[in-house]
Order: C-alpha cells, then structure tokens, then sequence
C-alpha cells in the first residue's frame, strides 16, 4: 500500500498548531502532528519530506524552552520554522534573540526582499498577522534575511544551502492576507510535494487498510447517525461488506424523526442492515430526577456502554470495534500542552474498548472533519447527513435544563425542528457553525387570545466558528428570528416565549450543559 508523502508539524504548543496541518491538507498534501520532543527515530521512522516548528507560548529565553532533537536539522530535508520555530533556529544554530522592546501582536506589514522561492508570486509588500514577545536580534551564521516589518527587523529569513526557512509571522492564519500561497511555495517548490492527498486517494488508502486490517473478521459499529459515525459506516460496509455489524442504540435523546431517517439513509443508500435497539424507557428511567450536567452525560455514557456492550455480546465472532475518531481527539491526546481546566466531560461516549476486549478499527483518525465531509460526499451520503451541524453525544439530555422527561424532549424536538426547518427553508442553515434550541427551566406570563398563559421558555442558540474552541453568536436577519419566534409560539403547544442567545465562546460555551 502506497504511503503519503508527509509533512511533519513538530508542536511547541501553539493554539495555531492545528491551523498549519489543516493548511497543508487543504493544499491535498498530508500533514501529520507530533510532539516537539518525539524521538529522533521515531521522526526518522516516519521519513517526512520536510518539518514544520510550530510557534509556542514559551520563550527561547528561558531555561525551561522546549527544544527538539538537533539531529532533525542534519536529515537533508527541508525545514520551516514559525514564530517560535525561527527563533529556535535562530538560537540552535548560533545566532541571536532577545526580548523585544517593540512587541507586535496582530496586524503587520511586511517588505519582501526576495521573492525567488517562498514568496514567489506575493507583493513588495504583504499583510501578516503577528504574535511574538521576542526578536531575532543577531542572524546565525549561513542565513540572510528576505523580509521585515517597521518592528521586526528580521521577519523571514532563510539557509539557502540547507533549505531551511524560518517567518517571524503566522502563515497559517487567515489574517496573514496570502498565508496559504506562502505554505503552498514551500511545500510545492522548495519541498516538491505531488499533492497526493485527496478524497479518492484517501478513500482508498482507508478501505486497503481496512480490508488488510480485518481480514475474514467481523467489527461491530456503533451508529449515532451523525456525520462521523455514518462516514466510518460507509467506509467500512465499501471495505469489507457484510462483516459489518452497525448497532444503532435510540436514546430516545435524538431529533425529531431521527431514527426513522437514519434506517431509511442506509437501507437506501447502502443496503445496510442496521441493527436498531429502542433504549429510550431505560435512559428516561436512569434520567428521572437528575438535573446535574455532569451527572447526566455519566449517566448516558455508562448506561450505553452497557446496552452496546449487550447487544455486541450476541456475535463472539466479532473481533473489531469501529470508532468515528478523527485527528483532532488524536492530537488533542498526544500533542505537547501545558495545564489546562476540566471545562466538561466530552460529549462523546469513552471506554468501550477497554470493556468489551475488541481490537480498534478506526478509519477516519488521521483526518479533520473537513475531509471527513468531503470523503461522505464522494461516498454518495446525502448532504443532509453529511453537512449537518454537531450534535452532541448525551443529545438533548443536555439542552433540557433540570431534569429530563419525555413530555419535555417531544416538546424541544417540535421547537428545534422548527428551528432547523425555517434555517434550511430560508436558506441560512449552511451560514451558521451550529444551531439549536435548548428548553429552559422556566415558566412565563403570557397572553394568548384573550386569556392568561403560565408556560415554558426556550431558547434559540447559533454560532459562527471553525472548530468550535471559540465561537461568536450568529447575527440572524430580525425578521427570520421574529418568524422562528412567531411559528414556535404558534405550533409548539406549551411554549409562550422564546428568546436568542447573544454569548460569544468564551465567555460562554456553545452548549448550555
């Protein structure tokens, strides 16, 4: 089986790190991350055609700075260094770097010098985006610089003999106006990469090592019917068929008419037999009275797990158990990172493998969602799965604050249908990250006709993100959220309120629990 070529991001803990391997996917060559301290064998191992050091929030100042393996430099490769990367260089390789009296966060002009090689087809002058406390203050022997700022005398400076670049700036932001040309450069022309990841390649890189993987050996799938588990679902009945045991537990947690549409999704476009087990009087029995968050997500992690684990038992064949992780839960796992708090337990169900003894099969753990979506599409999944918005794993449990009843999901199902509904109908649901309803736990003065009303309150949700770490309140036209209010208030039975949530991530998180 033919292997990618591979661009390797070294990571010193930058909250940009993942935006130089999505860059680098999206110029179809494969990017993998790895800790900045990843042995020196193991990086040769891995044979990249070139190395990215990523920024970081330390200094090479100080005692504590996060250094690689100094052999990467000797590999005859290609090397980029961003932020703290050309400052690293810098100080490995003799020169100098000192505090800087004028520190530049954000906006900031450059001057190109020479734009032969990695600012081939760019201005004199380009417009990038800054984040650095220290300066390259002396060059190190072999390199000369090819571009700076009014504060920063050495923004880009390269070895022309061993092929080794280094930017004061953030390429890899979107901010950094021709950002993604810069990668491009260097991956295309300095490191002649043959943009050999795509969809198709990608798809059929996934079924080999499926099929080689499995072999004669059944694996069993839990289906949520979102867009991760449905793409590992198609790629894995294209690989290996009938081996495939995919279990759809309803929660009885799900959307309006979910269930029904994801069995007929794949009887119709795959022919795929799903094994679907109605849970729902078992969660609301293990729900009834909890109103803490935590405890909830608990309570429906460990109750599927058990009923999975059930139904799984029937088939002592099975040897396999397929998992929808993607690259991000990878990295977020191996990636070099400081302390960080413990915002809420994930909202995807953990533990499985560990119970039920079975062998991972995870075929989608070295791509991002983008890919994801795309590699459904060519999979001939309808874009109403594909496309659709995240959904977390405890389902409505936590967008129904206190405690969960059945009376109480039909009703947030018929708002946030209508919510979903009028979003599509209007054509704004592909204008927004994520949108959703949540149920409130208050009741309210109303006036219907000409009598009295005391019912619920429910809140409208949507934001605008990339990858959902931040996120910013979607502006909605008024007279769409003035209709959505207006058909709520109006078909919804018990709702006489309805009100938009204008909290940006951080302060706020998207979900309300």
């Amino acid at each position: 089986m033919k292997k990618h070529e591979l661009a390797l991001i070294l990571d010193f803990g930058s909250q940009y790190t993942q935006l130089i391997a999505k860059r680098t996917r999206l110029l179809n060559i494969y990017s993998e991350i790895v800790p900045f301290n990843t042995s020196f064998e193991k990086i040769k191992e891995m044979s990249p055609k070139t190395i990215i050091l990523s920024g970081s929030p330390f200094s090479v100042t100080t005692e504590n700075a996060p250094i690689p393996d100094k052999r990467i430099f000797e590999m005859g490769i290609p090397i980029l260094g961003i932020c703290y990367g050309m400052q690293l260089i810098t100080k490995l390789f003799g020169g100098k770097v000192s505090k800087s009296d004028k520190k530049e966060y954000g906006f900031a002009q450059i001057t190109i010098e020479d734009k032969n090689s990695i600012f081939s087809e760019l201005s004199n002058l380009e417009d990038v985006w800054m984040s650095h406390g220290d300066a390259v203050e002396k060059l190190p022997k072999n390199f000369h610089r090819i571009a700076f700022s009014d504060n920063s005398p050495y923004a880009a400076i390269v070895n022309d003999k061993n092929n080794i670049f280094a930017l004061q700036f953030h390429p890899e932001v979107v901010h950094t106006k021709n950002g993604l040309k810069i990668i491009e450069n260097f991956l295309i022309k300095i490191c002649n990469f043959s943009k050999d990841w795509n969809s198709s390649s990608i798809i059929d890189w996934a079924i080999n090592s499926i099929s080689d993987r499995v072999g004669e050996d059944q694996v069993i799938l839990g289906l949520s019917g979102g867009v991760d588990s449905s793409v590992t679902a198609a790629l894995l009945h294209k690989a290996i068929g009938n081996q495939l045991i995919p279990i759809f537990v309803n929660t009885g947690l799900l959307r309006k008419n979910e269930v029904e549409e994801v069995q007929r999704i794949f009887k119709e476009s795959f022919n795929l037999k799903l094994i679907t087990i109605d849970a729902e009087n078992i969660f609301l029995e293990k729900l009834k009275g909890v109103t803490n968050p935590e405890k909830k997500r608990k309570i429906i992690g460990n109750t599927f797990i058990d009923i999975f684990d059930h139904e799984a038992s029937k088939y002592p064949k099975a040897k396999f158990l397929a998992q929808g992780t993607l690259y991000p839960d990878v990295i977020e796992s191996v990636s070099f990172k400081g302390p960080s708090a413990t915002i809420k337990s994930h909202h995807n169900v953990g533990g499985l493998p560990e119970k039920m003894n079975l062998k991972l099969v995870e075929p989608l753990r070295e791509m991002f969602k983008d890919e994801v979506r795309e590699i459904g599409r060519e999979l001939g999944l309808p874009s109403n799965m594909v496309d659709r918005h995240p959904f977390p794993g405890p389902g409505l449990a936590i967008r129904i604050i206190g405690d969960v009843t059945k009376e109480k999901i039909s009703l947030l199902q018929d708002i946030d249908n209508i919510f979903i509904q009028s979003l599509r109908d209007d054509n704004l649901y592909h204008t927004t990250w994520q949108a959703f309803a949540v149920l409130l736990p208050v009741q309210s003065v109303g006036v219907m006709g000409d009598e009295r009303t005391y019912e619920n309150v429910c809140a409208l949700r949507a934001v605008s993100s990339v990858d959902g770490m931040t996120a910013d309140w979607t502006e909605f036209p008024y007279d769409f959220l003035k209709k959505v209010s207006n058909k709520i208030i109006n078909e919804v039975q018990g709702v006489n309120r309805v009100v938009y949530d204008i909290s940006s991530k951080p302060p706020a998180t998207i979900e309300w629990e």
